[in-house]
């Protein structure tokens, strides 16, 4: 008889196995960190790992690969709203969120280092930039014909700005320190009218 599998035993070990590797690309770098101590940290076995996952790149893509489904999730409960300010300001915040996270300044520079050399995981990383970046600018776009956000700003590129301040964020970071603060001054000056742009 035919073992069945249970799908939401395989997404949970997945993710355990995920976040295992992240803590660990984070804190030690993709190079040091071996799939047996992904395995340790996560309470499996190194067979155990390789039966979800065909090797230690895909782990790594794997941690990026969480973010669209969360991107397309963040863009759309904002993409209606009233006030589309306070939306941007949202979707910032929520993007810079884990910037506090010890791991998360050297996951995202073992992510620089390899994302030339792997293009599947270029591929991960591009896909939730590009419905954040389509998101924002639809929202500055409002804000604009709003008369809320400076008409000076062309939508698409004040966007990708709002990312690379995000991404500022997590280069910038220092464990237990929230960004939300300077993060939001930053943006409403960027963005009001009249500001010095």
């Amino acid at each position: 008889m035919a073992r069945t599998v249970d799908p939401r035993r395989v997404a949970q070990r997945r993710e355990a196995i995920t976040l295992a590797a992240a803590r660990l690309f984070g804190t030690q770098g993709y190079q040091r960190t071996t799939v047996a101590d992904i395995a340790r940290e996560a309470g499996l076995s190194p067979a155990s790992v390789f039966y979800y996952f065909p090797d230690k790149a895909a782990v790594f893509r794997a941690i990026f690969a969480r973010d669209l489904p969360l991107a397309e999730a963040l863009v759309a409960r904002h993409a209606e709203a009233e006030d589309p300010v306070a939306a941007i300001l949202a979707i910032v915040a929520e993007q810079a969120r884990d910037a506090a996270d010890p791991a998360a300044p050297g996951l995202l520079v073992e992510l620089l280092r390899r994302v030339e050399d792997d293009q599947e995981l270029a591929v991960v990383v591009t896909r939730p930039v590009e419905v954040l970046r389509a998101g924002l600018a639809a929202l500055i776009a409002r804000g604009i014909a709003a008369g809320v956000i400076d008409a000076r700003l062309d939508p698409a590129e004040a966007a990708a700005w709002l990312l690379s301040i995000v991404d500022a964020c997590y280069l910038n970071a220092a464990p237990g320190r929230d960004p939300t603060g300077p993060l939001r001054r930053t943006v409403l000056a960027y963005l009001t009218p009249g500001g010095d742009v």
